[in-house]
């Protein structure tokens, strides 16, 4: 029988364990201080556990948190994690440092189903979805890297994978995250998840009242355009996944975020930008515009500066909310 990763356990399934190992429910809630929030990975480190239930618990678990395979910094000081797992498979995770900001750019796949065409993860294909233990431990990891006063203080579901699409294991990772007593500690408002716009998945999400943060990938204001660069519009169009996001729960002052990404020629004419303002008409929004990151073997271009401002400049007329976001660690493929 395969060892349990505790990396992965919800406080309440720790607890559990420790009863099914003959202990009391306060040895696993004493595990997932030690684990979560202390940062401690070495079961013989964890002195006011019992040595019986120490021993007990290895013969059923581990707590795995990999050493990143490499570290590649970048010139505006991101540094992109590459982890490999015991089945040889790569994921990586990005760490954003910004001021007082450290925010972490995690994986959910290992590559990506969903072969949006301006995407290079989506070029991959999908390989198999990450576990919990796999989504918590590049987390753990990327603190362990930042300085002792330090920590990872935002977390985007942005890198490899769709994360609605590993919906199972994607639910306790952020549930672990988001323990105040016992997980990791995290504001729900510190926590976006991205998606390509799975409405049944986003239905789900707001039925588990983990008030994250939600971003959609919208791309295109027309399904014409939209279904072109991302295939999964022909199962939600557009129309269906504004309807989605109108009924999906917010908390006050909570908007839901819209990652645009220009491509030159393709969605970036001010006729683009004035039906996104319809489309996004009595929805709290915030939109990012993220101008096309080259990688080799594209065939999309970055429009011009002047015209990424004037895009700008119509939806900030209507009253929208939008940033330019510059991508970060495009000199080591981490943007």
């Amino acid at each position: 029988m395969s060892r349990v990763n505790l990396v992965g356990l919800e406080p309440s399934a720790l607890e559990a364990l420790a009863v099914d190992l003959g202990a009391s429910r306060y040895r696993g809630r004493q595990l997932a201080t030690w684990i979560h929030r202390k940062g401690v990975l070495d079961l013989d480190a964890m002195s006011d556990l019992p040595r019986e239930f120490r021993a007990r618990l290895d013969e059923r678990a581990v707590i795995d948190v990999p050493e990143p395979e490499r570290v590649t910094p970048s010139q505006d000081g991101s540094r992109k994690l590459v982890f490999r797992f015991a089945d040889g498979s790569r994921v990586s995770a990005v760490v954003m440092p910004d001021d007082d900001r450290v925010t972490l750019c995690v994986s959910t796949q290992v590559g990506c189903p969903f072969a949006c065409r301006f995407c290079l993860t989506g070029v991959m294909g999908l390989e198999r979805n990450l576990s919990t233990a796999e989504i918590v431990a590049q987390v753990l990891a990327a603190n362990r890297l930042l300085a002792p006063a330090q920590r990872v203080t935002h977390i985007v579901f942005m890198g490899m994978g769709e994360p609605l699409a590993n919906y199972a294991a994607l639910v306790p990772a952020l549930r672990i995250l988001t323990d105040a007593k016992l997980g990791l500690g995290y504001s729900p408002r510190r926590i976006t998840v991205s998606t390509v716009g799975l409405v049944p998945g986003l239905d789900r999400l707001g039925r588990e009242n983990l008030r994250v943060n939600v971003a959609i990938s919208l791309h295109a204001s027309t399904d014409e355009v939209r279904s072109r660069l991302m295939p999964v519009n022909r199962s939600f169009d557009l129309a269906a996944l504004m309807a989605a996001l109108r009924r999906y729960p917010l908390a006050p002052r909570q908007r839901i975020f819209f990652e645009y990404v220009l491509l030159a020629g393709v969605n970036d004419a001010p006729e683009d930008a004035q039906r996104l303002t319809a489309l996004l008409r009595g929805i709290r929004a915030k939109v990012n515009l993220i101008p096309f990151n080259d990688w080799e073997g594209a065939t999309f271009q970055r429009p011009p500066l002047p015209r990424i401002l004037a895009f700008q400049s119509i939806l900030l007329d209507a009253g929208i909310t939008t940033t330019v976001r510059w991508s970060k660690g495009e000199d080591i493929g981490a943007a």
